[in-house]
Formats: C-alpha cells, sequence, structure tokens
C-alpha cells in the first residue's frame, strides 16, 4: 500500500482528481469501525455521520458518508429542503437504485457490496458503486456560479458477459427542515433537545405539497402551500417584515435532463414501506403504472430505462434544485442541457480560476491545503433574500443546530481573503452588515431566519470589525467611491426604513463604538457583557455584579484592536478628503494606545478589568485575545514585543502541536482546554499569526503551518473533522480530549456524573456539527497575506516576506509576489487606475545582491530608500502593474 499523502488523517487519502483538483477519498467503513464514532447527541443525527460540502454561490448541500445530500437553501430563511430523518422514512435523496428486476443496488453505503468508493471533491461527491456484475458511478455536483441547482450524473456499466436491461431510480426528498431559533429557544426553555426536532418537524407539517409534471415528463415540480390559501404570488405583494420562520418556502424540481423520464413518481411511503433503505420493496411496485403522483407525499422519483451490451456504459444526467422569486424553470433547465456532457469539467475548471494561492516547493501539501480552502469557504456562501446580499454565514452548530447566522463580526472576517479573490464579494458582506446597523450605530448580535435580528448578548467590538473590513476593502482595490454609495438601512422596507451612504454608517458605528460604548475608568474600551470572547463573564464573575461589570467594565482586547483599526479608519478617510476626521480618530488612538501601555504586567498585557472589588483578568495568567493586537496597534516598543513573544510562545504556543491555546492554565470551575477556557481558536491564532509576522518570521511560519487541516490530521489522525472541514476552535493539550471541539464528556465515558459539567449556555455538543466552519478555511487563506509581508497603504504596497524559504510564490487575481533564486517579482490589479510605489524590505546583504528593476516589461532605474528597494508604476482596468527585481 502506497504511503498515505501528509495530513490524510485515518478516515481516507488525499490525492489529485482527473481535472487536477485536490479531493478526498473517504475509506473508514463508519458502520464497523469504533473510530467512526463522535461523541454527540443522536437526537440531531447519527454519532458515525461525516459530511462534506458541495455548494455554490446560492446552495449548499451537507453530504454524508452515508451517500444522501441534504440541501441547505437561504432565501425566506436557512433550512434544509429534504432532511434525513429515518425515524419517520424521510431519507434526504441524492442516491438512487439499479436494477435489473431481480439484483438491486443502491449509492446508499453499505458493505454488501463488493466495491463502495466514496469521494469527497472540489464541488463534487462522487460514489462508485459496484457489485453483481454492474457498477453505477453517480457524481453529484453544484455548478459553479449562482445558479439553485444541483447536478446528478449517473454512469452505468454493464460488466457482465450478456446484454442487459436495468432500470436506474432517481430518488430525492421534499420534507423541510427549517432551522428555526424559535424552535431551538422553546427546546432550551424545557431542556430537551428532542423537543427542538419536534417541533421543526411539526412546523414543516402544515406545509402540503403539490405535484406537478414538467413538461414531457421530464420530471417533478413540487410547490408548498397551507390551508391558510396564501401564496407566493399574494405573499410578493406585501411589505416584507422580519420572520422567525419562512412561511413561503420556494418550489423545488428534480428533472431528467437528457431524456424523458420512464417513470415519475412522489409516493415515498410506499417505496419505503418496508424500512429497508438499501433494497425497499417500492422499487418493484411504486412504478407499477407509469405516473404515481400523489400529493402531500413527501419525495421525487425518477425511473430511467437503459439497456446495456456487455462493457458497454451510459451516463444519465438529472437537475435537483430550487426557484428563488426570479428564477424561470425553463430558462434554468435550458442552461444545463446545453452541452451536458461536459458540465462537470467546466464546473471544475472554474474553481481553479479565481483563488487564491501558495505555492512552497518544499511543502507540496500547502497547494492543496490552499486549494480546498478556497472551495470550502466560497461553496458555503448563499443567498440572503431579505438583506438581497450573499452571505458567508459561521456554519456549524450556530448555523445548523442552532439556527441563527451570526455573530455578526464572523462574515466579516470569512470575506477578507475575497478582498484578493473577488472583491464584489467583499462589498456583498459590507452591504449585508451596514444593513444591519441602527440609528445609534450599533450592530445586532446576529441574524436569524428571514432577516430577524437576534441580539442576545450586547457584544462590544462588532463595530470594530465592520471599519477594520471597510477600511481594508478600499486600501485593497482603491475602491473609494464605495463610501458614497447608498445603503438602505435596518429594517429595510416599509415606513421606517431609511437610507444612508457608506461613509455615514461607518461613521454611525465609529461613534456608536467610541460614544455610546466608550470607555471606562482607566480609559480602556468597554467591554459590555464580552467582546470577541462572548462568555468573557460566564463562570467567571458572580451574578449580583454583573449590572456593575456591564457598565464599568473594560477590555484590553478592544482598546488594543482599536488602536489598529482606527488608525485604518482615518487613512481612507484621508484618501476621501476627511483629513480633519482622520485627525480626531487619530487622537483618539492616541489615548488608547497610552491606555493599554499602562496595563503591561512586565511579560504581557492584561485582559479586563471588571469591578473595583474582583480587579484584573490576566494579570496572574496571559489571555491571548488582546496580545497579537498590541503589536498590530504599534503598542509595544521593540523591547516588550520580544518580551510578549517569549511569553506568549513558553506559554501557549511552543508546546501545543495545533496552534496557540487562549490561556496557560485556564480556569477552575469549568472544562479546562475547552472552548473559551484554554481552547484553540482560528479566529485568535489568525491575529497572532499577522502579529508574529511583524516580529519573528520563523516563528509565525511555523504558527501558520500548526493552524491547518494537514497539521491537524497528522496530529489527531482518528478524529475525522480537522482533516477536510473543521470547527472555529478545538481542545488544546490541557483538555482531557486534545483535537476534539468542545463536548460533553458524558457522550464519549457514559458516566453519568459528566452531565453536570456545563460547557455552554446551550448545553449543546460542538460535536453535534462539527465542522463546515468557515473561521478554519478563511484565516489560513488570509494569513497568507502577512506570510509575504504585504501592507496595503496610502502610496502603495510594503512587502516584508517572511517565508524561510528561497523559492515560493503566492497569486491571486489581485495581487502577485514570487520569490525565487535570481529575485523578485509579482503584481497589483486594484480596481482603479492610478500610480502606486511598491516597497520591498529585505536584510542588507540580500539588497545588496540587486541589480535591476523592470516595470511593465521596461528596466528602470534602481532605487533604494531608507534600507528599502523602492518602485513605481501605474495601473488601469485589465492592465496590472507588473514588476521583476533581479539579482543577476
Amino acid at each position: 500500500m502506497s504511503k498515505k499523502s501528509f495530513g490524510s488523517g485515518y478516515f481516507g487519502q488525499w490525492f489529485y482528481d482527473d481535472f487536477g483538483l485536490p479531493a478526498y477519498r473517504y475509506t473508514c467503513d463508519q458502520i464497523n469501525d469504533h473510530k467512526a464514532i463522535t461523541p454527540m447527541n443522536e437526537v440531531w443525527h447519527a454519532k458515525t455521520d461525516h459530511w462534506h460540502q458541495v455548494g455554490n454561490d446560492r446552495l449548499v448541500a451537507v453530504a454524508s458518508n452515508y451517500g444522501h445530500l441534504q440541501v441547505r437553501q437561504d432565501e425566506g430563511g436557512p433550512k434544509f429542503l429534504n432532511v434525513y430523518d429515518p425515524e419517520y422514512r424521510h431519507y434526504a435523496g441524492g442516491f438512487g437504485y439499479l436494477t435489473d428486476g431481480n439484483n438491486v443496488i443502491s449509492t446508499f453505503y453499505s458493505k454488501r457490496y463488493s466495491l463502495f468508493e466514496r469521494i469527497f471533491g472540489i464541488g463534487y461527491y462522487q460514489k462508485i458503486v459496484e457489485d453483481k456484475g454492474y457498477k453505477a458511478d453517480q457524481v453529484i455536483f453544484a455548478p459553479f456560479g449562482n445558479d439553485p441547482i444541483l447536478i446528478s450524473q449517473i454512469t452505468i456499466t454493464n460488466k457482465r458477459e450478456i446484454a442487459v436491461d436495468l432500470e436506474w431510480i432517481e430518488y430525492w426528498g421534499c420534507f423541510m427542515y427549517q432551522f428555526s431559533l424559535l424552535s431551538f429557544g422553546r427546546g432550551l426553555q424545557v431542556k430537551d433537545q428532542s423537543f427542538t426536532r419536534k417541533l421543526r418537524r411539526d412546523f414543516n407539517k402544515k406545509f402540503k405539497n403539490k405535484f406537478q409534471i414538467v413538461e414531457n415528463n421530464i420530471g417533478l415540480l413540487v410547490t408548498r402551500y397551507t390551508d391558510s390559501g396564501v401564496n407566493k404570488t399574494d405573499y410578493k405583494t406585501k411589505t416584507k417584515k422580519p420572520t422567525f420562520d419562512d412561511n413561503h418556502p420556494p418550489s423545488t424540481f428534480l428533472i431528467s435532463l437528457d431524456a424523458v423520464a420512464d417513470g415519475l413518481s412522489t409516493n415515498e411511503s410506499l417505496f419505503f414501506g418496508n424500512n429497508n433503505i438499501e433494497s425497499p420493496n417500492g422499487i418493484f411496485s411504486t412504478f407499477k403504472s407509469k405516473l404515481s403522483i400523489l400529493d402531500n407525499e413527501n419525495a421525487m422519483f425518477i425511473k430511467r430505462k437503459i439497456h446495456l451490451e456487455p462493457s458497454e456504459s451510459q451516463t444519465l444526467y438529472f437537475a435537483y434544485g430550487y426557484l428563488p422569486d426570479d428564477f424561470d424553470l425553463n430558462l434554468l433547465l435550458n442552461k444545463y442541457k446545453t452541452d451536458i456532457f461536459h458540465l462537470w469539467r467546466k464546473s471544475s475548471e472554474a474553481w481553479k480560476e479565481k483563488r487564491m494561492q501558495l505555492n512552497v516547493p518544499e511543502d507540496p501539501w500547502i497547494i492543496r491545503e490552499i486549494i480546498w480552502h478556497n472551495y470550502y469557504l466560497r461553496s458555503a456562501m448563499t443567498y440572503d433574500s431579505f438583506f438581497q446580499e450573499h452571505i458567508l454565514s459561521q456554519g456549524l452548530i450556530y448555523q445548523y443546530i442552532m439556527g441563527f447566522q451570526g455573530a455578526v463580526r464572523d462574515p466579516l472576517q470569512h470575506a477578507k481573503p475575497f478582498l484578493f479573490i473577488e472583491p464584489n464579494i467583499v462589498k456583498e458582506i459590507l452591504r449585508y452588515t451596514m444593513k444591519e446597523v441602527k440609528e445609534d450605530g450599533e450592530l445586532p448580535y446576529s441574524i436569524t431566519g428571514f432577516g430577524m435580528a437576534f441580539d442576545p448578548i450586547k457584544s462590544s467590538d462588532f463595530e470594530l470589525w465592520l471599519l477594520l473590513l471597510a477600511s481594508e476593502y478600499i486600501l485593497v482595490t482603491r475602491d473609494v467611491n464605495f463610501l458614497n454609495e447608498e445603503i438602505p438601512t435596518y429594517p429595510l422596507y416599509g415606513r421606517k426604513a431609511g437610507r444612508s451612504t457608506v461613509r455615514e454608517l461607518l461613521y454611525r458605528c465609529y461613534k456608536h463604538f467610541t460614544e455610546i460604548t466608550g470607555t471606562g475608568p482607566h480609559g480602556i474600551q468597554r467591554l459590555s457583557v464580552g467582546d470577541w470572547n462572548d462568555t468573557i463573564l460566564l463562570g467567571l464573575v458572580p451574578n449580583e455584579k454583573l449590572d456593575e461589570v456591564r457598565k464599568n467594565g473594560e477590555s484590553i482586547l478592544n482598546s488594543a484592536m482599536a488602536t489598529y483599526t482606527l488608525r485604518r479608519y482615518a487613512e481612507i478617510l484621508n484618501l476621501s478628503g476627511e483629513s480633519d476626521t482622520a485627525e480626531q480618530i487619530l487622537k483618539y488612538v492616541k489615548k488608547q494606545i497610552e491606555a493599554v501601555r499602562a496595563q503591561w504586567t512586565g511579560k504581557w498585557f492584561k485582559r479586563a478589568w471588571l469591578t473595583e472589588d474582583i480587579g484584573w483578568f490576566g494579570e496572574d495568567q496571559i489571555w491571548l485575545e488582546p496580545q497579537p493586537w498590541t503589536i498590530l496597534g504599534e503598542i509595544t516598543d521593540q523591547e516588550q514585543a520580544e518580551i510578549l513573544i517569549k511569553s506568549i510562545n513558553q506559554l501557549l504556543r511552543e508546546s501545543s502541536p495545533i496552534g496557540a491555546m487562549l490561556h496557560n492554565r485556564g480556569f477552575k470551575g469549568k472544562i479546562i482546554g475547552m472552548g473559551a477556557n484554554a481552547g484553540i481558536w482560528y479566529s485568535i491564532n489568525g491575529t497572532l499569526i499577522w502579529a508574529l509576522s511583524k516580529v519573528d518570521g520563523d516563528m509565525a511560519w511555523e504558527e501558520w503551518k500548526k493552524n491547518t487541516l494537514a497539521y491537524h490530521a497528522d496530529s489527531y489522525p482518528d478524529i475525522w473533522y480537522g482533516i477536510w472541514s473543521g470547527p472555529d476552535t478545538y481542545n488544546s493539550i490541557l483538555s482531557k480530549y486534545p483535537g476534539h471541539v468542545v463536548f460533553n464528556p458524558f457522550y464519549l465515558t457514559g458516566d453519568i456524573k459528566d452531565e453536570s459539567e456545563i460547557l455552554t449556555s446551550t448545553g449543546l455538543n460542538f460535536t453535534d456539527f462539527p465542522i463546515m466552519n468557515l473561521h478554519s478555511h478563511a484565516w489560513p487563506l488570509y494569513n497568507t497575506i502577512h506570510l509575504i509581508g504585504a501592507v496595503f497603504n496610502v502610496e502603495g504596497i510594503e512587502f516584508t516576506p517572511i517565508i524561510p524559504k528561497e523559492e515560493y510564490e503566492f497569486s491571486s487575481p489581485l495581487l502577485g509576489f514570487k520569490k525565487s533564486r535570481d529575485g523578485y517579482s509579482g503584481w497589483y490589479a486594484p480596481l482603479v487606475e492610478g500610480n502606486w510605489k511598491i516597497s520591498l524590505i529585505v536584510d542588507k546583504d540580500e539588497l545588496k545582491e540587486f541589480r535591476n528593476i523592470e516595470i511593465n516589461g521596461k528596466e528602470v532605474e534602481l532605487l533604494i530608500e531608507n534600507d528599502k528597494l523602492v518602485l513605481f508604476g501605474r495601473t488601469a482596468p485589465n492592465n496590472p502593474l507588473n514588476w521583476i527585481i533581479n539579482k543577476y
């Protein structure tokens, strides 16, 4: 057996598919292998369910190792259009059955077949089944782009020595499951998560399904309605109002793309009547008549007949999807009937084009990792019909179990890589967020359902993340005009809706942060009930002290982050001619720098001040969250920075194989090493890598690698999540269960005593849905910018590369940077034309080796200023600034 690729873990192996893209061949027999068991609450799904994400810019399919796919759709409110709920004979779909009248094979996983191969690919899920002399190769892919559609292509091969007549039955369910936060809250009240499932299931039962046959028997279209008679057409004429649930879900369809159907059915109860999903009785009874269409059933089946000679193959094509308000079924289908045989290849090629890349020849696995992150990040995008923008929800249990899109800071981090890939996506995330801004400049905690603001926690850092991304967008792309764009403001529709410019909304947020949140007794930004750490007070502050903390508590993290963020905000105001406002902001920054500097302990900065009698967090042990921002905000002097990095390395980072921990000891009364109690977090380590790149390049490079999927898989190969996707946090080496994510040990040990150890305020296990969190993909991508040391300023870009290798290359549609033995080269392609200054900072010995510079193909004079190599060039749309610095 060949050696596995680095980072493959126990459950399969990385390889490159026929399109030259990375893919994961999943080989675990989860039915019989105990390593497949996840410690979680089976109310939500089976303990051996492992998932892969199949998506595009519009929808996300959660593909199971068992073979089914649940399709998430967000217009009207996030939901599964076809839930897997086997207790009630709803099996989601995305698989099918091949029969010759006697034998049956299925693309639903079973060990009884001689071969069952599963491949998690970029944009697709492939299942190859072989048995009884037949082979079925099913690929389900989400075509690259913004269409609400999945393509299922099945290649059937006759491996017998005689000709055969076969039937293929394509199955997709249509029993919905809305991610209702309201239902989750009611389940939380009675401390019974099964009650949440029941409420969500009961909500869908109020809908009735009306099926219609699509032209010439090519497929089925199902429309959902209620007894009230209110239909979607009536609803469109009314003012949109936020709701917790979608009362007007879209129609869904299943279509045979390449030929008319030989049979159509909706009779799910008959088809799966014997509860045998591997070989249901309905295969032989459901299609006794060509059409078996019953309303109020919950499935769509298409039967196709094929004749195959020995060794002959034939490919069948189906389309499953839904219809948003502005989509026409015929137009959508016609698009995908064209050149049907090459759809999968074209989609895969499209995934190669717009992406970030980092190629380090000495570490070839990095190419795979970066391509994969590009895919998982973008394919998680969905469309919110209330805000009329795309969104990059956090995923994980937040979206898929609890049912909310938040916190508001998170999509603002997920969007960062798109600054260099597709800036329009960044603008959509910014618009979405600014549409949430309240009249006083406050942002809500999250959004749930259809435009419903959900505000359980008044976190005090949200405005900073909006200001930071908006500032980065303008400095990177030079799109200063974005500041003048008008944005509708919440509630967006009706008499109370308003409109403001981007400039006005950003300033409103700045004023809320500096004046309404404001500062506390030590001049530090106030904490409220939490900052990035929403649960900072949970279990650490007596209930009777919470009101006092909310009023006066201070956050070093907020102040340290503000010193960097507000300085960037001032830069874009200077660019747009608002120098007076920028000067006021910089005065505020100066006060924050002084306030934070006063909280230096000699080894690190304190974390927070709460009350006079409680005092400070972060005096006796280090809290990682604020430390990187003190370097980025230029609060530390050189000596302090060196001491701080040494403390971080020795106490939090050096001994941890998958990245730095939040604390060096953690706190009693909580399970240590999990979550916010000395766990490991991508969003914090992302800022650490960024800060380390300013001080210690070798350590930054090592920390970046530690935070990759490959390093987690290598360190903890028997944990399936963390190989191809992961959560936002891992348990640290201080935990009894390092490498896992937050869960109640009861679900692993079975010891009833462990039930009392509450990990979160919800009682949930993060293992209930432990992957598809975008922090695990966005931050490793975004941090590649810091590995090449790219800093965007008013004049242009400054590079201080820190990867300790002789050769590597970073590339993206907006920016390129390459180091070779012959010198350096790169490009810059902002959205607007202009003249830009490019600076390169390397050590003095290397600086002496440079001989000449080429700018846009022309050799220019070598210019060195203040130990920096400097060049100037011009860009225009579709004409980037290309530069080469030669050593020889």
